[in-house]
């Protein structure tokens, strides 16, 4: 039997939640296997059950305080259709706002906060230095437009949804919080503050930051997968609705109605985490192995700039034709993420804009009267980290006695393991590795966004426990397991 030697990367750094990995390598110093592990559990499917329809877009905003509207808007949805409305065109505007808003917030979180300390510091960077502090004082004039712009585009949310972390305004049957003229003039002011900003980084990016790193991107954590995104009749990027486009790692693709998910979607468990893995089975069978993905595919950013045939905004979609001549379609590249989610990031400042010049923003005609009944519905929208669908069946009284959650993040849970695999085995060769290395490895993750409070579910109530029992030298003597 030959004897492993195991490196934990643990806490895994500069991601919503908690992960770690453990790369295990053989009598020769090579990877032999990688396992990004999830040791969180929420459960949200259990305890929503029994409450009613019409709270669950509150309820729901409470998985995560970092996408809570995403959570609020797919619960919504959910609650249209388990109820059998169709809402008005100005409740369904102010959803789009607000998501729009949403994503631009995030994305400014993710890229700025999150991955930028790798590219401007460097990834070789002291940890002391490889953060936001080390950003700040590096480019303390951007660093400063950035925290004010973030800040702002958080007040319109909290504007346009009631509550700036939880929102409160949409409910099952449209919009319950119109707009008023005074508040619109507010948010114009913001969204061309938010898309001035969405227009430097992506120019600042392309000019200063991806140029250095594309031989990185061209070999880190870099696999084969499909990818699934939503778009509209025309092909177009939606974020907020359409249907769901799966893309086979060739390119070509099928799209279906969200609500049919489940016929395309199957969802594996493994017993070392709480995260879902799930898979398409029309592409192949469940694989973590990087060189035969199976049905392995993706979600997030890079997803949706793959599926998607065009952008409906003029300065993202010929960011968007730029980027596909550059790397083809559909890209692979794990850290393309960060090019993809700042296309993104336009994409939606344009639209806010665009949004808040539409007469229907100001209507009072935002919601219609909802009855309960028995009924099951699907709701889906592109949350910042991936394709979110909420599934809901309620009994006559309209609560809730079926809850399914696929969040972004889980769908990219295999993808997100196999790229760390990928990655530890390009790195590590005879045992040698040091503290860039591992935080290279971490890259592969940061990439994805995960949002690990979102995505950790359990499917049937039971919580795995294993305790092991180890001597002084270390040595495993007996474990237990529920």
């Amino acid at each position: 039997m030959m004897m492993t030697k195991t490196i934990t990367i643990q806490p895994v750094t500069r991601i919503e939640g908690h992960a770690k990995v453990t790369i295990e390598l053989n009598d020769q110093g090579n990877v032999q296997d990688t396992k990004m592990s999830i040791t969180t559990l929420r459960g949200f499917e259990e305890f929503c059950k029994g409450r009613p329809v019409e709270e669950m877009p509150r309820i729901t905003t409470s998985i995560c305080g970092v996408c809570p509207v995403s959570h609020h808007l797919a619960s919504a949805k959910a609650g249209d259709a388990v109820l059998g409305v169709e809402i008005p065109p100005a409740g369904r505007k102010l959803r789009e706002l607000l998501n729009a808003f949403a994503f631009t917030e995030e994305h400014i979180l993710h890229f700025y906060f999150l991955a930028a300390p790798d590219f401007i510091m460097g990834p070789g960077a002291s940890v002391k230095e490889r953060n936001i502090f080390g950003i700040i004082k590096k480019m303390p004039e951007v660093a400063t437009k950035v925290a004010i712009t973030r800040t702002l585009a958080n007040k319109a949310v909290e504007i346009i949804g009631g509550r700036s972390i939880h929102p409160v305004a949409a409910t099952p049957g449209g919009f319950s919080k119109p707009l008023s003229k005074d508040e619109v003039v507010k948010l114009k002011d913001i969204g061309k503050k938010v898309q001035d900003l969405a227009e430097f980084s992506i120019k600042y990016a392309k000019e200063n930051v991806f140029p250095k790193y594309l031989d990185v991107v061209k070999t880190l954590g870099v696999i084969k997968t499909g990818f699934l995104g939503t778009v509209d009749k025309d092909g177009a990027m939606d974020l907020y609705d359409g249907n769901f486009r799966m893309m086979k790692a060739d390119g070509s693709h099928k799209d279906f109605p969200a609500a049919d998910y489940d016929k395309h979607i199957k969802e594996h468990v493994e017993p070392w985490s709480y995260m879902k893995f799930p898979y398409y089975p029309e592409a192949g069978g469940f694989s973590l192995e990087p060189d035969s993905p199976g049905g392995t595919y993706r979600t997030n950013t890079l997803a949706r700039i793959n599926v998607s045939d065009k952008i409906r905004t003029p300065l993202a979609n010929a960011e968007l034709m730029e980027f596909r001549k550059a790397f083809g379609r559909p890209a692979q590249q794990t850290l393309l993420y960060h090019w993809a989610r700042l296309i993104e990031m336009l994409y939606n400042a344009e639209h806010v804009n665009m949004l808040l010049s539409d007469p229907d923003i100001t209507s009072t005609d935002t919601r219609k009267p909802v009855k309960a009944r028995a009924g099951r519905g699907v709701g889906s929208t592109e949350a910042p980290r991936g394709t979110l669908i909420h599934d809901y069946e309620t009994d006559e009284k309209g609560l809730i006695k079926y809850c399914n959650l696929i969040v972004g993040t889980t769908h990219n849970n295999g993808p997100m393991n196999m790229s760390v695999k990928q990655a530890a085995r390009t790195l590590i060769k005879d045992g040698k590795y040091d503290e860039t290395i591992l935080n290279e490895i971490e890259m592969c993750i940061r990439a994805y966004d995960p949002c690990l409070s979102c995505a950790t579910h359990n499917l049937d109530g039971t919580v795995a426990i294993r305790v092991d029992i180890r001597d002084n030298k270390g040595k495993l003597i007996e474990s237990y397991k529920n």
